[in-house]
């Protein structure tokens, strides 16, 4: 059956594998069962480097909220996207990434044929019911050889996954909480993004869709 006629409540099959592209996979169900240890370290990590909405070059807010962990963060304001060693909101070196987020992200790359996978980077995403990412490349990265791992937690979401070019129409692929998305080589900068979360609620998160993005940004 197509990814587009998924319905989002569908029940997961943990370890079943979807091609979306010559390198890139679904791995469903692959982070369910660290979930809530998983969103444990994230109310830490937001303990520190709290949650906030940032601002495009252009000046415009972004409706998901976002903080970082590892030895690198992403940001964005009038100066442009980078990646930054310190928190530009408390001054410090953004929280170490925990031990669990970086296994997670080796075994999945490991998993999607991407061996050699180092994360120096995650960005958290909070997205709320009407939170959206618009279609994007991540580019911001020196080694484009690396992949990106991208694990979804709590309420379902819509992923838009297209081509090459920005005005390629995007796939919807409905991912779950504990679903993990990997892509590179070939899919490496390939558009994608998140359609408008809807609303739910979800035992673990409530009415909140966490994305955790492992990037190598050096």
């Amino acid at each position: 059956m197509p990814s587009e006629l998924f319905p989002l409540d569908a029940p997961q099959t943990p370890g079943a594998r979807e091609t979306l592209g010559v390198q890139a996979v679904v791995l469903r169900g692959r982070a369910a069962h660290h979930a809530p240890d998983l969103i444990a370290a994230i109310a830490e990590i937001d303990a520190r480097a709290p949650f906030r909405h940032m601002a495009t070059p252009s000046g415009k807010q972004m409706s998901v909220a976002m903080t970082n962990c590892g030895a690198r963060g992403w940001t964005t304001d009038r100066r442009g996207y980078r990646y930054d060693p310190t928190d530009p909101l408390t001054g410090r070196t953004w929280p170490a990434m925990p031990d669990l987020f970086q296994t997670l992200a080796r075994e999945a790359a490991v998993g999607a044929g991407f061996p050699d996978f180092q994360p120096d980077a995650c960005l958290i995403n909070r997205y709320i019911p009407g939170a959206r990412m618009a279609l994007h490349q991540d580019k911001d990265e020196i080694d484009f050889t690396q992949p990106i791992v991208s694990v979804s937690l709590g309420l379902p979401a819509i992923f838009l996954w297209g081509g090459q070019a920005r005005a390629d129409r995007p796939r919807r692929v409905p991912l779950l909480h504990g679903d993990v998305v990997v892509w590179g080589g070939a899919d490496r900068l390939v558009f994608h993004g998140v359609h408008a979360l809807g609303e739910g609620e979800h035992p673990l998160t409530g009415a909140v869709r966490y994305n955790l993005t492992f990037r190598r940004a050096l």
